[in-house]
């Protein structure tokens, strides 16, 4: 009996332990979640993370917290959700930089293929190719006689080397077969003051931050580069209609989660976020904006995701595109 006395102290230690393990796992989430958005307050991403926030939250049953982690092309914050706990937790909102940056800098500190998966594409954005103006185009056909006539010194601005602007005018360019001159600025405010201002013809801008330039009559709208016209632009031709064949441009967000993150925390997440999607407040403040609700599910959002970064992956080799 001594000798089974230890034995028996030792199982009675161990039955709390098996019994806890043998309870059903909590349902997810049981505490705050926060979205990283990888650029600045006030951009497309931070727009979107600050509009679902609130109805995930409802759906999800606890608080969302915004966090901005803005730097290096969206590297810094996607770095830091690519070393978080797999759990659910912490997730991304990114723009569609996220395609753009594989190509664009040759050593990001994180590979996006291996370290997050998609939980959906959000929504998406066309920009507008608007002119000063007081440029002589009046549309797309003058803009491209202008250029054949010239080559290199059409000029357009954008946010930066390798910005969606930026992108959007090497596009124009490929698929247009002109030569323009492109004029980085640093960041797309600077970029649009001197459009306005006369300093440089044209800009590839996002639809929201014109359309009250445009309204104002500061800016001439020559083509919007979605597949179909925008509400928000509804007398505005697509580049397609304008004679540029081929040509269709978005910016967009989707929201990431760490890769090993559980298939169950995914599904619940992806469910959650369709719904706050397909609900008429963000489709009514979404097509305000100029864009439409994609709300792809995790399937899909992958798929979409990888087109995108195939296709600016030729834009950036054939127009050697090289970051600042």
């Amino acid at each position: 009996m001594r000798s089974l006395f230890p034995l028996t102290l030792a199982c009675l230690a161990l039955q709390p332990t098996l019994l806890h393990a043998a309870d059903p796992a909590q349902p997810w989430p049981t505490r705050p979640l926060t979205i990283v958005v990888t650029y600045p307050p006030g951009g497309g991403a931070d727009l979107m993370a600050r509009l679902i926030a609130p109805g995930l939250g409802r759906e999800l049953g606890q608080t969302v917290i915004v966090e901005n982690r803005p730097g290096a092309g969206g590297q810094i914050g996607a770095s830091y959700v690519a070393k978080a706990a797999p759990d659910g937790y912490t997730l991304m909102v990114d723009a569609s930089s996220y395609a753009v940056n594989p190509s664009l800098y040759p050593r990001l500190p994180y590979d996006p293929a291996k370290a997050f998966r998609a939980v959906g594409v959000l929504a998406r954005y066309p920009n507008v190719l608007v002119a000063n103006p007081a440029f002589p185009a009046t549309n797309v056909k003058d803009v491209l006689a202008l250029a054949k006539q010239k080559p290199g010194t059409v000029a357009f601005a954008s946010s930066g080397n390798g910005s969606a602007q930026h992108l959007s005018g090497v596009l124009f360019e490929q698929r247009a077969s002109v030569d323009l001159l492109h004029v980085p600025y640093k960041g797309g405010g600077p970029a649009m003051t001197d459009v306005i201002a006369g300093q440089v013809p044209l800009f590839f801008a996002n639809v929201a931050s014109s359309l009250q330039h445009i309204k104002a009559g500061k800016l001439r709208p020559l083509a919007v580069t979605s597949h179909t016209r925008t509400s928000a632009l509804p007398n505005v031709p697509t580049m397609q209609e304008a004679g540029v064949a081929g040509y269709e441009v978005y910016e967009w967000n989707a929201a990431f989660l760490p890769a090993n993150t559980p298939e169950a925390v995914v599904a619940r997440l992806s469910d959650a976020l369709q719904k706050v999607m397909t609900s008429p407040e963000i489709r009514q403040r979404v097509a305000e904006l100029g864009g439409e609700v994609v709300g792809a599910p995790p399937a899909e959002a992958a798929r979409f995701i990888d087109t995108q970064t195939r296709l600016w992956a030729k834009v950036i080799k054939d127009g050697n595109v090289k970051p600042e």
